[in-house]
Protein backbone atom coordinates (compact mmCIF):
# COMPACT_ATOMS: atom_id res chain seq x y z
CA UNK A 1 0.00 0.00 0.00
CA UNK A 2 2.52 2.17 0.65
CA UNK A 3 4.50 1.67 -2.18
CA UNK A 4 1.07 2.92 -4.48
CA UNK A 5 1.20 6.05 -2.10
CA UNK A 6 4.69 6.54 -3.35
CA UNK A 7 4.11 5.72 -6.81
CA UNK A 8 1.57 7.55 -6.83
CA UNK A 9 2.71 10.79 -5.17
CA UNK A 10 6.11 10.71 -8.08
CA UNK A 11 3.66 10.32 -11.16
CA UNK A 12 1.43 13.81 -9.84
CA UNK A 13 4.98 15.26 -9.41
CA UNK A 14 6.82 14.88 -12.34
CA UNK A 15 3.48 15.31 -14.50
CA UNK A 16 3.14 18.47 -12.24
CA UNK A 17 6.93 19.68 -13.13
CA UNK A 18 5.58 20.96 -16.85
CA UNK A 19 1.85 21.34 -15.55
CA UNK A 20 -1.11 19.88 -17.48
CA UNK A 21 0.19 21.04 -20.96
CA UNK A 22 0.69 17.78 -22.98
CA UNK A 23 -0.15 19.15 -26.66
CA UNK A 24 1.61 22.14 -26.53
CA UNK A 25 5.22 21.72 -28.78
CA UNK A 26 7.29 24.45 -27.30
CA UNK A 27 7.86 25.48 -23.57
CA UNK A 28 7.18 28.70 -22.05
CA UNK A 29 8.39 31.61 -20.55
CA UNK A 30 7.36 34.51 -18.85
CA UNK A 31 8.06 36.72 -22.22
CA UNK A 32 5.71 34.45 -23.95
CA UNK A 33 3.50 35.30 -21.04
CA UNK A 34 2.94 38.58 -21.51
CA UNK A 35 1.55 39.47 -25.01
CA UNK A 36 -1.32 37.29 -24.39
CA UNK A 37 -1.97 39.19 -20.88
CA UNK A 38 -1.44 42.62 -22.66
CA UNK A 39 -4.00 41.72 -24.80
CA UNK A 40 -6.43 40.09 -23.19
CA UNK A 41 -6.42 41.17 -19.22
CA UNK A 42 -9.10 43.37 -18.22
CA UNK A 43 -7.37 45.56 -16.43
CA UNK A 44 -5.77 47.48 -19.05
CA UNK A 45 -9.17 47.97 -21.21
CA UNK A 46 -9.99 49.95 -17.78
CA UNK A 47 -6.61 52.23 -18.27
CA UNK A 48 -7.12 52.88 -22.10
CA UNK A 49 -10.95 54.11 -21.49
CA UNK A 50 -9.66 56.11 -18.81
CA UNK A 51 -7.31 57.93 -21.43
CA UNK A 52 -10.01 58.09 -24.08
CA UNK A 53 -11.95 59.81 -21.78
CA UNK A 54 -9.70 62.14 -20.58
CA UNK A 55 -9.39 62.86 -24.72
CA UNK A 56 -13.23 63.53 -25.07
CA UNK A 57 -13.21 65.90 -22.00
CA UNK A 58 -9.97 67.46 -23.63
CA UNK A 59 -11.94 68.28 -26.98
CA UNK A 60 -15.05 69.37 -25.05
CA UNK A 61 -13.06 71.87 -22.96
CA UNK A 62 -11.98 73.08 -26.33
CA UNK A 63 -14.70 73.57 -27.92
CA UNK A 64 -15.94 76.53 -25.05
CA UNK A 65 -13.73 78.46 -27.74
CA UNK A 66 -16.21 78.52 -29.69
CA UNK A 67 -19.16 80.70 -30.20
CA UNK A 68 -21.90 79.62 -28.05
CA UNK A 69 -25.16 79.77 -29.81
CA UNK A 70 -28.74 79.33 -27.38
CA UNK A 71 -32.49 78.83 -29.64
CA UNK A 72 -35.87 78.96 -28.01
CA UNK A 73 -39.35 78.66 -29.22
CA UNK A 74 -42.39 78.69 -27.46
CA UNK A 75 -46.24 79.27 -27.69
CA UNK A 76 -48.07 80.53 -24.66
CA UNK A 77 -51.97 81.42 -24.12
CA UNK A 78 -52.92 84.13 -21.44
CA UNK A 79 -53.63 87.23 -20.74
CA UNK A 80 -51.98 90.33 -21.83
CA UNK A 81 -52.51 93.49 -18.89
CA UNK A 82 -49.32 95.40 -18.48
CA UNK A 83 -47.98 97.08 -15.66
CA UNK A 84 -45.76 99.91 -14.56
CA UNK A 85 -42.39 99.53 -12.72
CA UNK A 86 -39.55 97.54 -12.28
CA UNK A 87 -37.84 94.36 -11.47
CA UNK A 88 -34.53 92.11 -11.42
CA UNK A 89 -34.60 89.28 -14.05
CA UNK A 90 -34.19 86.04 -11.53
CA UNK A 91 -35.22 82.34 -12.72
CA UNK A 92 -39.00 82.05 -12.71
CA UNK A 93 -40.09 84.77 -14.02
CA UNK A 94 -42.10 85.36 -16.97
CA UNK A 95 -42.61 88.34 -19.14
CA UNK A 96 -46.48 89.70 -20.02
CA UNK A 97 -46.01 92.80 -22.86
CA UNK A 98 -49.29 94.51 -23.29
CA UNK A 99 -51.91 96.98 -22.24
CA UNK A 100 -55.89 96.36 -22.40
CA UNK A 101 -56.98 100.15 -23.06
CA UNK A 102 -57.52 100.15 -26.49
CA UNK A 103 -58.08 96.45 -27.32
CA UNK A 104 -61.50 94.79 -27.71
CA UNK A 105 -62.45 91.62 -28.13
CA UNK A 106 -61.06 88.22 -25.72
CA UNK A 107 -59.50 89.15 -22.57
CA UNK A 108 -57.07 86.53 -23.65
CA UNK A 109 -54.62 85.71 -26.46
CA UNK A 110 -52.61 83.41 -27.89
CA UNK A 111 -48.76 84.50 -28.58
CA UNK A 112 -45.71 82.75 -30.19
CA UNK A 113 -42.09 83.68 -29.67
CA UNK A 114 -38.37 82.37 -31.08
CA UNK A 115 -35.09 83.90 -30.32
CA UNK A 116 -31.68 82.85 -31.12
CA UNK A 117 -28.54 84.14 -29.35
CA UNK A 118 -24.73 83.89 -30.59
CA UNK A 119 -22.43 84.61 -27.78
CA UNK A 120 -18.21 84.76 -28.30
CA UNK A 121 -15.93 84.90 -25.77
CA UNK A 122 -12.82 86.41 -28.09
CA UNK A 123 -10.70 87.84 -25.23
CA UNK A 124 -10.13 86.16 -21.89
CA UNK A 125 -6.57 87.07 -21.14
CA UNK A 126 -5.74 83.56 -21.88
CA UNK A 127 -8.14 81.79 -19.44
CA UNK A 128 -9.83 79.58 -21.90
CA UNK A 129 -6.48 78.56 -23.69
CA UNK A 130 -5.10 77.33 -20.17
CA UNK A 131 -8.33 75.42 -19.38
CA UNK A 132 -7.43 73.37 -22.38
CA UNK A 133 -3.80 72.93 -21.18
CA UNK A 134 -5.32 71.83 -17.65
CA UNK A 135 -7.39 69.09 -19.46
CA UNK A 136 -4.78 67.56 -21.94
CA UNK A 137 -2.22 67.31 -18.82
CA UNK A 138 -5.05 65.08 -17.10
CA UNK A 139 -5.09 63.59 -20.27
CA UNK A 140 -0.81 63.02 -20.58
CA UNK A 141 -1.50 61.80 -16.95
CA UNK A 142 -3.63 59.01 -17.42
CA UNK A 143 -1.26 57.75 -20.25
CA UNK A 144 1.16 57.79 -17.65
CA UNK A 145 -0.72 56.16 -15.41
CA UNK A 146 -1.70 53.30 -17.97
CA UNK A 147 2.08 53.34 -18.50
CA UNK A 148 2.53 52.83 -14.73
CA UNK A 149 -0.36 50.14 -14.08
CA UNK A 150 1.68 48.27 -16.92
CA UNK A 151 4.78 48.46 -15.17
CA UNK A 152 3.13 46.90 -12.39
CA UNK A 153 1.04 44.46 -14.14
CA UNK A 154 4.59 42.76 -15.68
CA UNK A 155 5.98 42.70 -11.77
CA UNK A 156 2.73 41.30 -10.72
CA UNK A 157 2.79 38.57 -13.64
CA UNK A 158 6.57 37.97 -12.78
CA UNK A 159 5.99 37.37 -8.90
CA UNK A 160 3.50 34.83 -10.19
CA UNK A 161 5.04 32.85 -12.17
CA UNK A 162 8.15 32.92 -9.66
CA UNK A 163 5.62 32.02 -7.01
CA UNK A 164 4.77 29.02 -9.32
CA UNK A 165 8.46 28.38 -10.00
CA UNK A 166 9.64 28.89 -6.45
CA UNK A 167 6.10 26.20 -5.24
CA UNK A 168 6.92 23.63 -7.99
CA UNK A 169 10.85 23.42 -7.06
CA UNK A 170 9.33 22.58 -3.21
CA UNK A 171 6.94 20.15 -4.86
CA UNK A 172 10.12 18.44 -6.50
CA UNK A 173 12.36 18.81 -3.99
CA UNK A 174 10.00 16.87 -1.87
CA UNK A 175 9.55 14.46 -3.84
CA UNK A 176 13.17 13.52 -4.20
CA UNK A 177 13.42 13.36 -0.32
CA UNK A 178 10.55 11.32 -0.13
CA UNK A 179 12.25 8.75 -2.47
CA UNK A 180 15.48 8.87 0.04
CA UNK A 181 13.55 8.04 2.77
CA UNK A 182 11.30 5.44 1.02
CA UNK A 183 14.76 4.01 0.07
CA UNK A 184 15.94 4.29 3.80
CA UNK A 185 12.83 2.54 5.03
CA UNK A 186 13.26 -0.04 3.16
CA UNK A 187 16.38 -0.57 3.96
CA UNK A 188 15.44 -0.49 7.64
CA UNK A 189 13.14 -2.53 7.09
CA UNK A 190 15.47 -5.45 5.28
CA UNK A 191 17.92 -4.99 8.06
CA UNK A 192 15.51 -5.89 10.90
CA UNK A 193 13.86 -8.52 9.26
CA UNK A 194 17.42 -9.94 8.59
CA UNK A 195 18.21 -9.20 12.56
CA UNK A 196 21.03 -7.01 11.50
CA UNK A 197 19.30 -3.55 12.63
CA UNK A 198 16.71 -3.00 15.57
CA UNK A 199 13.03 -2.53 14.55
CA UNK A 200 13.33 0.61 16.23
CA UNK A 201 15.10 2.05 13.03
CA UNK A 202 12.51 0.34 10.63
CA UNK A 203 9.82 3.08 12.54
CA UNK A 204 12.03 6.08 12.67
CA UNK A 205 12.29 5.50 9.12
CA UNK A 206 8.57 4.98 8.54
CA UNK A 207 7.62 8.00 10.55
CA UNK A 208 10.19 10.25 8.61
CA UNK A 209 8.82 8.60 5.38
CA UNK A 210 5.38 9.46 6.20
CA UNK A 211 6.11 13.00 7.63
CA UNK A 212 7.25 13.88 3.76
CA UNK A 213 4.19 12.49 2.88
CA UNK A 214 1.96 14.93 4.24
CA UNK A 215 4.71 17.55 3.17
CA UNK A 216 3.83 16.08 -0.28
CA UNK A 217 -0.08 16.98 -0.16
CA UNK A 218 0.63 20.73 1.54
CA UNK A 219 3.16 21.53 -1.24
CA UNK A 220 0.90 19.91 -4.22
CA UNK A 221 -1.38 22.34 -3.03
CA UNK A 222 0.79 25.33 -2.78
CA UNK A 223 1.59 24.83 -6.30
CA UNK A 224 -2.29 24.80 -7.33
CA UNK A 225 -3.04 27.55 -5.61
CA UNK A 226 0.15 29.60 -7.06
CA UNK A 227 -0.79 28.02 -10.58
CA UNK A 228 -4.79 29.68 -10.12
CA UNK A 229 -3.48 33.16 -9.36
CA UNK A 230 -0.90 33.16 -12.06
CA UNK A 231 -4.08 32.11 -14.84
CA UNK A 232 -5.97 35.40 -13.67
CA UNK A 233 -3.68 37.37 -15.64
CA UNK A 234 -2.89 34.82 -17.94
CA UNK A 235 -5.98 33.01 -18.54
CA UNK A 236 -5.42 29.72 -19.13
CA UNK A 237 -3.70 26.87 -16.81
CA UNK A 238 -2.17 24.92 -19.42
CA UNK A 239 1.58 25.90 -19.26
CA UNK A 240 4.63 23.65 -19.85
CA UNK A 241 7.22 25.80 -17.60
CA UNK A 242 9.64 23.16 -18.04
CA UNK A 243 12.12 25.32 -19.54
CA UNK A 244 11.46 27.98 -16.54
CA UNK A 245 12.16 25.41 -13.93
CA UNK A 246 15.10 24.92 -15.14
CA UNK A 247 16.65 28.32 -15.12
CA UNK A 248 14.48 29.24 -11.35
CA UNK A 249 17.08 27.09 -9.75
CA UNK A 250 20.22 28.07 -12.50
CA UNK A 251 19.84 31.60 -13.47
CA UNK A 252 22.14 32.92 -16.26
CA UNK A 253 23.96 36.56 -14.63
CA UNK A 254 24.37 39.57 -16.53
CA UNK A 255 26.44 42.51 -16.22
CA UNK A 256 25.30 44.86 -13.68
CA UNK A 257 26.74 48.46 -13.55
CA UNK A 258 26.44 50.20 -9.78
CA UNK A 259 25.39 53.56 -11.76
CA UNK A 260 22.05 52.75 -12.78
CA UNK A 261 19.62 55.41 -12.50
CA UNK A 262 15.44 55.89 -12.70
CA UNK A 263 14.88 57.36 -15.95
CA UNK A 264 13.43 60.66 -14.90
CA UNK A 265 10.53 60.00 -17.57
CA UNK A 266 9.59 56.67 -15.64
CA UNK A 267 6.00 56.12 -15.53
CA UNK A 268 5.53 57.10 -11.73
CA UNK A 269 7.43 60.26 -11.92
CA UNK A 270 6.20 61.19 -14.89
CA UNK A 271 2.10 61.60 -13.76
CA UNK A 272 3.75 63.31 -10.68
CA UNK A 273 4.77 66.00 -13.06
CA UNK A 274 1.69 65.85 -14.79
CA UNK A 275 -0.45 66.36 -11.62
CA UNK A 276 1.95 69.38 -10.56
CA UNK A 277 1.16 70.40 -14.26
CA UNK A 278 -2.67 70.71 -13.47
CA UNK A 279 -2.77 72.58 -10.32
CA UNK A 280 -0.10 75.15 -11.96
CA UNK A 281 -2.43 75.54 -15.08
CA UNK A 282 -4.97 75.67 -12.38
CA UNK A 283 -3.72 78.69 -10.67
CA UNK A 284 -3.14 80.45 -13.79
CA UNK A 285 -6.50 80.03 -14.23
CA UNK A 286 -7.74 81.51 -11.68
CA UNK A 287 -5.79 84.38 -12.09
CA UNK A 288 -7.22 85.06 -15.44
CA UNK A 289 -10.74 84.11 -14.36
CA UNK A 290 -10.45 87.69 -12.00
CA UNK A 291 -9.72 89.59 -15.63
CA UNK A 292 -12.76 91.02 -17.79
CA UNK A 293 -13.78 88.86 -20.82
CA UNK A 294 -14.56 90.80 -23.90
CA UNK A 295 -17.85 89.17 -25.78
CA UNK A 296 -19.15 89.65 -29.01
CA UNK A 297 -23.18 89.35 -28.84
CA UNK A 298 -25.91 88.91 -31.35
CA UNK A 299 -29.30 87.73 -31.54
CA UNK A 300 -32.59 87.98 -33.54
CA UNK A 301 -36.19 87.71 -32.25
CA UNK A 302 -39.63 86.55 -34.18
CA UNK A 303 -42.58 87.43 -31.82
CA UNK A 304 -46.06 86.93 -33.17
CA UNK A 305 -49.98 87.97 -31.20
CA UNK A 306 -53.36 86.84 -31.10
CA UNK A 307 -53.55 91.19 -30.78
CA UNK A 308 -53.77 93.08 -34.44
CA UNK A 309 -52.40 96.58 -34.50
CA UNK A 310 -55.98 98.01 -34.13
CA UNK A 311 -56.43 96.37 -30.73
CA UNK A 312 -58.86 93.38 -31.95
CA UNK A 313 -58.09 90.82 -29.45
CA UNK A 314 -58.34 86.99 -30.72
CA UNK A 315 -58.13 83.91 -28.43
CA UNK A 316 -57.62 81.65 -31.36
CA UNK A 317 -54.73 79.57 -31.34
CA UNK A 318 -53.75 80.16 -34.98
CA UNK A 319 -54.00 83.83 -34.78
CA UNK A 320 -50.67 83.51 -32.10
CA UNK A 321 -48.48 83.22 -35.30
CA UNK A 322 -50.36 86.68 -36.89
CA UNK A 323 -48.96 90.20 -35.91
CA UNK A 324 -45.26 89.22 -36.17
CA UNK A 325 -42.29 91.46 -35.79
CA UNK A 326 -38.86 90.70 -35.99
CA UNK A 327 -36.26 92.21 -34.22
CA UNK A 328 -31.83 91.91 -34.01
CA UNK A 329 -29.31 93.45 -32.31
CA UNK A 330 -25.67 93.42 -32.08
CA UNK A 331 -23.03 94.11 -29.54
CA UNK A 332 -19.90 94.38 -27.80
CA UNK A 333 -19.40 93.24 -24.33
CA UNK A 334 -17.15 93.18 -21.18
CA UNK A 335 -18.27 91.20 -18.67
CA UNK A 336 -15.56 91.07 -15.01
CA UNK A 337 -17.24 90.04 -12.01
CA UNK A 338 -15.31 91.94 -9.32
CA UNK A 339 -16.28 90.61 -6.09
CA UNK A 340 -14.30 87.07 -7.19
CA UNK A 341 -11.27 88.75 -7.13
CA UNK A 342 -10.17 87.94 -4.05
CA UNK A 343 -11.73 84.83 -4.20
CA UNK A 344 -10.18 83.79 -7.00
CA UNK A 345 -6.49 85.16 -5.53
CA UNK A 346 -6.50 82.49 -2.89
CA UNK A 347 -7.97 79.84 -4.96
CA UNK A 348 -5.13 80.58 -7.45
CA UNK A 349 -2.80 80.42 -4.42
CA UNK A 350 -4.30 77.45 -3.01
CA UNK A 351 -3.86 75.19 -6.46
CA UNK A 352 0.09 76.64 -6.56
CA UNK A 353 0.94 75.23 -2.94
CA UNK A 354 -0.28 72.07 -4.41
CA UNK A 355 1.90 72.17 -7.37
CA UNK A 356 4.42 72.89 -4.72
CA UNK A 357 4.17 70.33 -3.04
CA UNK A 358 3.31 67.74 -5.79
CA UNK A 359 6.55 69.05 -7.11
CA UNK A 360 8.25 68.23 -3.58
CA UNK A 361 6.58 64.53 -3.32
CA UNK A 362 8.09 64.31 -7.17
CA UNK A 363 11.78 64.84 -5.47
CA UNK A 364 11.17 62.80 -2.80
CA UNK A 365 9.71 59.97 -4.75
CA UNK A 366 12.99 60.29 -7.58
CA UNK A 367 15.36 59.88 -4.24
CA UNK A 368 13.32 57.16 -2.65
CA UNK A 369 13.21 55.52 -6.15
CA UNK A 370 16.70 55.61 -6.83
CA UNK A 371 17.64 54.08 -3.57
CA UNK A 372 15.44 51.20 -3.89
CA UNK A 373 17.30 50.66 -6.92
CA UNK A 374 20.79 51.12 -6.12
CA UNK A 375 19.66 48.52 -3.21
CA UNK A 376 18.23 46.08 -5.32
CA UNK A 377 21.45 45.89 -7.49
CA UNK A 378 23.79 45.37 -4.46
CA UNK A 379 21.40 42.56 -3.40
CA UNK A 380 20.98 41.02 -6.55
CA UNK A 381 24.64 40.91 -7.16
CA UNK A 382 25.09 39.26 -3.65
CA UNK A 383 22.01 37.17 -4.09
CA UNK A 384 23.97 35.32 -7.26
CA UNK A 385 26.82 34.85 -5.40
CA UNK A 386 24.69 32.97 -2.78
CA UNK A 387 23.03 30.92 -4.98
CA UNK A 388 26.76 30.04 -6.62
CA UNK A 389 27.69 28.57 -3.62
CA UNK A 390 24.91 26.95 -2.50
CA UNK A 391 24.95 25.27 -5.98
CA UNK A 392 27.91 23.90 -4.55
CA UNK A 393 27.36 23.17 -1.61
CA UNK A 394 23.99 21.18 -2.42
CA UNK A 395 26.37 18.96 -5.19
CA UNK A 396 29.01 18.43 -1.94
CA UNK A 397 26.22 16.95 0.89
CA UNK A 398 25.05 14.98 -1.81
CA UNK A 399 28.04 13.09 -1.88
CA UNK A 400 28.58 12.66 1.31
CA UNK A 401 24.76 11.18 1.66
CA UNK A 402 25.86 8.43 -0.71
CA UNK A 403 28.96 7.79 1.03
CA UNK A 404 27.03 7.99 4.26
CA UNK A 405 24.33 5.85 2.97
CA UNK A 406 26.90 3.55 1.66
CA UNK A 407 28.56 3.05 5.32
CA UNK A 408 24.95 2.62 6.96
CA UNK A 409 24.54 0.03 4.95
CA UNK A 410 27.54 -1.68 6.05
CA UNK A 411 26.85 -1.22 9.35
CA UNK A 412 29.60 1.28 10.18
CA UNK A 413 27.23 3.84 11.34
CA UNK A 414 24.10 4.45 12.99
CA UNK A 415 20.75 5.48 11.41
CA UNK A 416 20.50 8.47 13.28
CA UNK A 417 23.84 9.59 11.61
CA UNK A 418 22.36 8.60 8.34
CA UNK A 419 19.01 11.04 8.69
CA UNK A 420 20.94 13.70 10.05
CA UNK A 421 23.27 13.74 7.09
CA UNK A 422 20.08 13.94 5.26
CA UNK A 423 18.56 16.51 6.90
CA UNK A 424 21.40 18.43 5.52
CA UNK A 425 21.14 17.12 2.45
CA UNK A 426 17.91 18.40 2.72
CA UNK A 427 18.30 21.88 4.22
CA UNK A 428 21.13 22.83 1.24
CA UNK A 429 19.02 22.03 -1.32
CA UNK A 430 16.01 24.10 0.41
CA UNK A 431 18.60 27.39 0.95
CA UNK A 432 19.34 26.93 -2.85
CA UNK A 433 15.69 26.59 -4.35
CA UNK A 434 15.01 29.97 -1.09
CA UNK A 435 18.27 31.83 -2.62
CA UNK A 436 17.16 31.31 -6.38
CA UNK A 437 13.53 32.77 -5.23
CA UNK A 438 14.79 35.73 -3.22
CA UNK A 439 16.90 36.63 -6.90
CA UNK A 440 14.45 36.83 -9.04
CA UNK A 441 12.26 38.68 -7.25
CA UNK A 442 14.79 40.89 -6.88
CA UNK A 443 14.97 41.29 -10.47
CA UNK A 444 11.43 41.67 -10.65
CA UNK A 445 11.59 44.26 -8.08
CA UNK A 446 15.00 45.77 -10.19
CA UNK A 447 13.53 45.63 -13.76
CA UNK A 448 10.05 47.39 -12.47
CA UNK A 449 12.48 50.49 -11.77
CA UNK A 450 14.47 50.68 -14.56
CA UNK A 451 11.12 49.82 -16.61
CA UNK A 452 13.15 47.20 -18.10
CA UNK A 453 11.98 43.58 -18.38
CA UNK A 454 14.16 41.92 -20.94
CA UNK A 455 16.63 39.97 -18.83
CA UNK A 456 13.77 38.72 -16.45
CA UNK A 457 11.73 37.59 -19.55
CA UNK A 458 14.34 36.25 -21.69
CA UNK A 459 15.63 34.81 -19.08
CA UNK A 460 12.93 33.00 -17.38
Amino acid sequence: MVKNHLAALIIIAAMTTVSPSYGQQKPHTLGSLWPKVESTYVGLKVQSTGIEAAQLNAQAVKTNRLPQLKAQAQNTYGTFEGTAGSFFPQAGFFNVSGNTLGTSGSAVAANSFASTIAEWEVFSFGKLKKEYEAAKTITHKRTNQQAEYILQLKKSLAERYITLLYNQAKLNWNSKNVERLNEIRQLTTGLAKAGIRPAADSLLALSSYNQSLGDMDNFAGLKNAALIKLAELYGDQNLDYSFSLSQFSRPIDFERYSNKTVDENHPILAALKNQADYFSANSEIQKRASLPSIRILGGYAVRGSGINPSGEVSAQWKDGFSNTTRNYSFGIGAVWNITNLKTNSLKSHAYLKDAESTQHQLVQYALAMQSDLNAATVKISQQYKQIERTSIAMLQVEKAYGMYLARYKSGLIALSELLQIRQLLEAAENNHIEAAKHYWMLVAYESALTTDFDYLFNNL
